[in-house]
């Protein structure tokens, strides 16, 4: 039975969405987007998540995250312990409304990550709410810039059998590791921008493939919000490079998603 299109990584409650959320859902579900699997970079997103999925139960699909790079006003910095220490308490606070960990991972790229130090906090950040996530039996929604080999190496020694890793751009050589590990990869609008990931998404099975948006950020236009229902854009791609109908795209994406963020199912049917 078709289920309609599951964004599996955005940002709900970014500030780009703060004036007008509830249109920006609304106009979202009537243009066939099922579920929106949003994630946090930080802290203080994590109550008005919450409260966003209480209002949409089967809708807003929420996950609790600490981003490796944070940004409080002086500029983009790597991530440090102290950042994720008041996250912990929320994770275990809220460990039953929570569909998954993220969005979590390594960025290692060179301005913002430039010392082994603050690549092994990087890790050391991860490593705790990977912890986390086994414990719950909750999958993971991870960032890998610059770090694609480095984070799928570091997902398989650490036991993750359950992660999206989102927008990846890393080398096919590494993505296909991770679909060994049995890994999913999803794309966002973007994504057709960019010719190098026709190869990437030409090599990943079809079922280890999901849709994101990734809104408000990565949509077809750097310099408009993007937004969920522009969902259609990495579906309709994905369809081209593999030679399918955007309709099996939807379909098959949508049942990837189901079978990852396993507590989904339970919510949609609620």
């Amino acid at each position: 039975m078709a289920v309609g299109f599951i964004d599996c990584h955005c940002h709900v409650t970014a500030d780009e969405f703060l004036q007008d959320t509830k249109d920006i859902l609304e106009r979202s579900r009537k243009e066939g987007v099922r579920a929106l699997v949003s994630v946090t970079e930080h802290c203080g997103e994590f109550e008005r998540l919450l409260r966003l999925s209480q209002s949409y139960p089967d809708f807003v699909m929420p996950c609790f995250g600490v981003h490796p790079i944070q940004n409080n006003g002086d500029g983009p910095r790597s991530v440090t312990m102290k950042d994720l220490e008041p996250a912990l308490v929320w994770f275990e606070k809220c460990q039953k409304d929570l569909i998954a960990i993220g969005e979590i991972g390594l960025d290692f790229t060179p301005w913002l990550t430039p010392t082994a130090k603050e690549r092994d906090e990087q890790l050391k950040v991860l490593k705790l709410q990977l912890d986390f996530a086994k414990r719950l039996d909750l999958p993971v929604n991870v960032h890998s810039r610059s770090a694609g080999r480095q984070t799928i190496a570091f997902l398989k020694e650490q036991g993750i059998e359950k992660a999206l890793l989102h927008n990846f751009a890393g080398r096919s050589s590494a993505a296909l590791e991770g679909v060994k590990a049995g890994y999913y990869f999803s794309f966002p609008p973007a994504v057709t921008k960019n010719n190098q990931r026709e190869k990437l998404i030409r090599q990943i099975p079809m079922e280890n493939i999901c849709l994101e948006t990734d809104s408000p950020a990565l949509g077809p236009n750097r310099e408009e919000r993007n937004v969920p229902w522009n969902i259609h854009i990495p579906c309709e791609y994905i369809a081209r490079v593999k030679g399918l109908s955007p309709e099996a795209v939807c379909e098959a994406t949508a049942q990837n998603a189901l079978r990852l963020f396993h507590k989904m199912n339970y919510k949609l049917n609620k």
